[in-house]
């Protein structure tokens, strides 16, 4: 349950929300995702002399949600003038929309706190990245792809969801809060995570106590579960990096990304204050949670290319200190 405090998040093709907290503001973001995306709304973010504080953003089904907490540049604190935050939604939705689409804009303003992973599920989920074709969707391995399952209990009353798919952090998080957010209520639950493979079963009802009534609801639900598995579990290269923060940073960064030919997929920004900053950290790891010994050979190649070519233009940004 969300609460009295809690809002809708209408379906939208493209959407911005700002929340006014007590130390930054909340920029809710969603719509199509394209190359160099990520790169422009840090920009034009920059520009409006906005530091970003923290951020994630999540793609699937070519779609894109992120929610980012911005400060005024000067002050350190959440902007909370009416026209300046009209004029960020305006640029952002210019943004968001790009030059091929010309459909009608929208916006919306959220209310209260937030967990910004449960409120990301509830954007795309509101944003129907559910309903988009596979050939849309990117590339997923057979053996990434969940296994989903959907009968009706007829003797005991109740719709049966059963799961089963590789083992990650957060998977049953990701699960009920979809099974949550689309209006069902858990009864009974068996969940076994041994080994790389996770199996679920759930038995829901409405919340008025009835089972699923209809096969195209149970499709429905089949293919919202997949989604919020498929949502986090992104395919590709990972990349840490931990640096003297400063504004235009994360601009700098990833318009170098976009130069280069690499797509954002998935991406968790955050800052904090040490005493002691050192040198600067930069981890590039594979995001699979299991491979053959060929696959880790080609990926650490891979991985020390990649690490090789980002140290070099970091360097050039100022980003990393030489050792020499």
């Amino acid at each position: 349950q969300l609460g009295p405090r809690s809002y809708s998040f209408r379906s939208l093709t493209r959407s911005v929300g700002v929340q006014a907290a007590s130390k930054q503001t909340i920029i809710e973001l969603t719509g199509r995702d394209r190359p160099g995306l990520l790169s422009e709304i840090f920009a034009v973010l920059t520009d409006l002399k906005c530091n970003v504080v923290a951020a994630e953003v999540w793609t699937h089904n070519s779609r894109m949600a992120s929610v980012v907490y911005i400060a005024d540049e000067t002050t350190g604190l959440s902007i909370d003038n009416p026209e300046r935050l009209t004029k960020i939604k305006q640029l952002l939705l210019y943004v968001l929309k790009g030059d091929r689409e010309k459909m009608n804009a929208n916006t919306a303003v959220s209310l209260g706190s937030m967990h910004k992973e449960r409120r990301l599920h509830q954007m795309m989920y509101a944003d129907r990245d559910y309903d988009m074709s596979d050939a849309n969707s990117g590339s997923t391995s057979y053996r990434s792809k969940p296994l989903v399952t959907v009968e009706n209990c007829e003797h005991k009353g109740y719709t049966v969801v059963n799961l089963r798919c590789p083992d990650r952090p957060k998977l049953l998080f990701d699960t009920v809060c979809t099974l949550t957010d689309m209006q069902y209520v858990v009864y009974h639950a068996t969940v076994i995570a041994e080994g790389p493979e996770a199996y679920q079963e759930y038995y829901i009802r409405h919340m008025d106590g009835c089972p699923i009534s209809s096969e195209a609801e149970q499709q429905r639900v089949i293919h919202c579960l997949e989604a919020a598995i498929k949502r986090r579990a992104s395919e590709g290269i990972r990349l840490e990096l931990c640096s003297d923060d400063r504004v235009g940073l994360l601009s700098d960064v990833t318009r170098i990304f976009r130069e280069n030919g690499l797509s954002v997929t998935r991406a968790e920004v955050k800052t904090r204050v040490r005493k002691e900053i050192g040198l600067t950290i930069l981890h590039v790891k594979d995001d699979a949670y299991s491979k053959s010994p060929l696959q880790e050979s080609r990926i650490f190649s891979l991985g020390t290319l990649f690490k090789s070519q980002s140290e070099k233009i970091l360097y050039n940004l100022g980003l990393i200190k030489s050792c020499s």
